[in-house]
Formats: structure tokens, sequence, C-alpha cells
């Protein structure tokens, strides 16, 4: 599955997560872990071609509170704005200062950009290649 974060990430982060309830990437199973690599790779088209970022993190969170909870991988599109907002922090630092920020996007932009995002996956899984470049 694949939906926009919930919460203090920035517009255009999506999440990728199996449906069946596994915490770590090494329970998948052949069929799950055959799919995962594609859908990565076209979620992260889809946040490029959305978003134009510099740079589009790809990484895994599966921390509850006192144990692994549920395998989600964050596809996060930053941008040299998203940087300038958090004193030009990169990666892990990044994400560990927006987080406790508690800068949520726009509820109206996330619900316009998933609508841009489902074209775009239809048009990625029927094959239209120009919709893909």
């Amino acid at each position: 599955m694949v939906n926009h974060v919930v919460g203090a990430m920035n517009l255009g982060t999506l999440i990728v997560g199996p449906r069946k309830h596994v915490v770590a990437i090494a329970e998948l199973d052949d069929t799950a872990a055959t799919e995962l690599g594609p859908l990565l790779r076209d979620t992260a088209r889809v946040v490029e071609t959305l978003c134009r970022p510099e740079q589009t993190y790809v990484c895994m969170w599966s921390h509850g509170r006192d144990a692994r909870k549920h395998l989600h991988i964050a596809v996060q599109p930053v941008t040299a704005e998203v940087r300038a907002r958090y004193g030009g922090l990169r990666s892990e630092q990044l994400q560990a200062r927006m987080l406790p920020d508690g800068v949520e996007p726009d509820v109206t932009e996330v619900e316009r950009f998933c609508e841009r995002a489902r074209e775009l996956f239809r048009a990625i899984t029927n094959g239209t290649t120009a919709e893909r470049n």
C-alpha cells in the first residue's frame, strides 16, 4: 500500500507498507519481496515527478514505543526549501528535527497531491511511458 504520511513530514512524503502485518523486511514473503522493488521505484518516480526535489530519501521505519511495530518505508522529497526551513539539515538529522516540530502539511494540499499521485500511479501501472519520464 502507498499512503501520504500522516504527521509532521513535508508534503509529498509517501509511505509504502505491506498490507499484512510485518515488522521487518526480513519477514516479507517471496511475493511481497518481489513487489517491493518496483513499488518503491514507482513511488519514487511519482514523488520526483510531482515535487522535483533535490533528493528523494527512502528509509525504513518500524519502531514502536518499546518494540517493532509495523514496516513503513518513507519516500520523502527533500527540496532546498525544506532543508532551509530546518537549518540546512539532511538525512536522518532532518527527519529527527521535523517529527517533533509538529508542522504538518495542509490537508487540502495533501488531498490535491494524492489525487495527482493516484493519476500518475495509474499511468505508470498502465505503462504510459510519457508519464514515467
